[in-house]
C-alpha cells in the first residue's frame, strides 16, 4: 500500500529522491529525465533553494518591448505560461510612446514589521507609552542590522494600533527602510529582537512578530496618456472608461480587472526572482483596503478626449537577496531590466501593470478578449499534438477561420493534411 509518509527524505540526493517519487507515481524513465533537466538552474543550486527537490520546471521567458519609463528605454523580462500576455503589454507600451510613455514614482522601500500584543490592560495608555519609548525601540532595532544602517537604511518610525474585538489587541508597526532589499528577513529579525522591550512597556504578551505584505509605505505609481488616435478612436476611449467603471462598481469584475494587471506584474516579478506571492497578496489587500475590493488602476477621458490611466499598488521588490541573487537566470533578467535600484524596478513593474491592464480593457472594449487569444491558443494546441512548420500554420489558419479551436479538431485537420496518423 502506497504512502506519502517518509522519514529522512531530505537526506537523499536529488536522484535518489526522484527514484522514490517515480516508484510512488509510476514515472517512466523519460519522465524522470524531464525533471532532472533543470535547465539554466544547476541541480546543486536548486537543491539549496527549496526543500525536497526532485528536479526542475521550466517556463518561457519573454521580454515586453517598447517601454519608456520616466524617459528610460526599458525592456521588461517576463516569465509566464499564458499566451498573448507579453505581446499585449508590448503593444500597449507602443501606444503610450508618442505621449511620453509612462511616468512613474516610488514612495520608498519602507516595510512594516508587526508585533502583536495580547493581554494589555490599558491599550489606550499603552499605545502612548510605546510612542514615548520610540527612540529606544528604534535604536534596539537598528542594533540588529548595522550593515543596513551603514548603507543608509534601518528602522525609521513606529506606529501603534488598537484593534478591538473579542480580545483587544495592541499592534506595533516598525517602519523599516530596507533600501534595495525586499527586506523580509531584516524586519522579522528586528521584530523578534524588540518584542521583549515592547512587552515591558505595554504590560502585554507578544504574540506574532512578522512582516506585513500590505506594504502601504512602499507604493509604486505610474500614469500614462494614450491619444485617441493611437488607441483607435474616441469611441474606444469611452469603451475603456466604461469597462473601468464596471470594475469600480463591482468586485466580481474588479477581481478579473486586477488579474489583468497582475498578468504583467507577477510575470516580471517571477523573472527577477522576487516573491510573487508577497506582491500578489499585497496588491489584492490594497485593492480592498477601503472595505470594498476595487481596481488597482483608474481610467479617465481627459479634456482632449484622450485616455488617461494611472495605477497605485504596493511593490515590495528588491535587487539583493533571495532567488534574485541565487538563480542565474534571475540575475540575467535583472541585467536586462537595467534597474539600478529597487525603486526603478518597482516603477517599471507599475508601468507594466498599467500597460497590461490597458491591453485587456482595449480588447474587451473592441473585438473582445478571445480574439486576441485565439491565434496563440491555436498554435499551442497544434504544437501539443506534434504538428509544426507549414503544416502547423495551415491547421492554425483553418481552426481560426472556422472558430473551432480544440485539440480534437486540430488532430482531425492534421490527419486530413496527412501530417498526423
Amino acid at each position: 500500500m502506497q504512502t506519502s509518509q517518509y522519514s529522512g527524505f531530505y537526506k537523499l540526493s536529488i536522484e535518489e529522491r526522484l527514484d522514490e517519487v517515480a516508484e510512488f507515481a509510476g514515472l517512466t524513465e523519460q519522465e524522470k529525465q524531464l525533471l532532472l533537466n533543470t535547465g539554466n538552474l544547476a541541480r546543486d543550486t536548486a537543491d539549496h533553494m527549496i526543500e525536497n527537490v526532485v528536479g526542475g520546471y521550466a517556463l518561457p521567458m519573454g521580454v515586453a518591448l517598447n517601454f519608456l519609463v520616466n524617459g528610460r528605454e526599458t525592456l521588461i523580462p517576463m516569465v509566464v505560461e499564458e499566451p498573448s500576455v507579453v505581446a499585449a503589454a508590448s503593444n500597449a507600451a507602443k501606444m503610450a510612446r508618442p505621449t511620453g510613455g509612462f511616468f512613474a514614482s516610488y514612495t520608498g522601500s519602507v516595510m512594516i514589521a508587526q508585533i502583536q500584543l495580547l493581554g494589555v490592560a490599558d491599550p489606550g495608555c499603552a499605545r502612548m507609552r510605546v510612542y514615548e519609548n520610540k527612540d529606544k525601540i528604534l535604536a534596539l532595532c537598528n542594533e540588529r542590522d548595522p550593515v543596513l544602517v551603514k548603507f543608509g537604511g534601518g528602522a525609521r518610525d513606529v506606529e501603534v494600533r488598537v484593534i478591538p474585538g473579542e480580545e483587544t489587541m495592541l499592534v506595533v508597526h516598525l517602519l523599516v527602510d530596507t533600501l534595495d532589499a525586499m527586506g523580509a528577513n531584516c524586519v522579522n529579525t528586528m521584530a523578534e529582537a524588540v518584542a521583549p522591550l515592547i512587552e515591558r512597556v505595554t504590560g502585554g504578551k507578544a504574540g506574532l512578530r512578522i512582516l506585513s505584505n500590505l506594504a502601504v509605505h512602499r507604493l509604486a505609481r505610474a500614469r500614462c496618456t494614450i491619444s485617441k488616435e493611437a488607441i483607435g478612436s474616441e469611441d474606444v476611449v469611452d469603451g475603456v472608461v466604461r469597462a473601468y467603471r464596471f470594475a469600480a462598481a463591482d468586485p466580481f469584475r474588479a477581481a478579473t480587472h486586477n488579474k489583468g494587471v497582475m498578468n504583467g506584474v507577477s510575470a516580471a516579478v517571477a523573472a527577477t526572482g522576487n516573491d510573487t506571492r508577497a506582491i500578489e497578496s499585497g496588491a489584492h489587500a490594497y485593492a480592498a483596503i477601503t472595505g470594498q475590493y476595487s481596481p488597482l488602476t483608474r481610467w479617465e477621458k481627459d479634456a482632449e478626449g484622450n485616455l488617461a490611466g494611472s495605477i497605485e499598488m504596493p511593490m515590495a521588490v528588491g535587487l539583493v537577496g533571495g532567488a534574485t541573487k541565487t538563480h542565474p537566470a534571475a540575475r540575467v533578467a535583472v541585467k536586462i531590466l537595467g534597474a539600478k535600484s529597487a525603486g526603478e524596478m518597482a516603477e517599471a513593474y507599475a508601468a507594466l501593470g498599467l500597460a497590461q491592464n490597458l491591453a485587456a480593457l482595449r480588447a474587451l472594449a473592441t473585438e473582445g478578449i478571445q480574439r486576441g487569444h485565439m491565434s496563440l491558443h491555436a498554435r499551442n494546441i497544434v504544437s501539443s499534438i506534434g504538428v509544426t512548420g507549414d503544416a502547423g500554420d495551415a491547421v492554425v489558419r483553418r481552426m481560426i477561420e472556422e472558430k473551432n479551436i480544440n485539440a480534437e479538431y486540430a488532430a482531425k485537420l492534421a490527419r486530413e493534411l496527412g501530417v498526423l496518423r
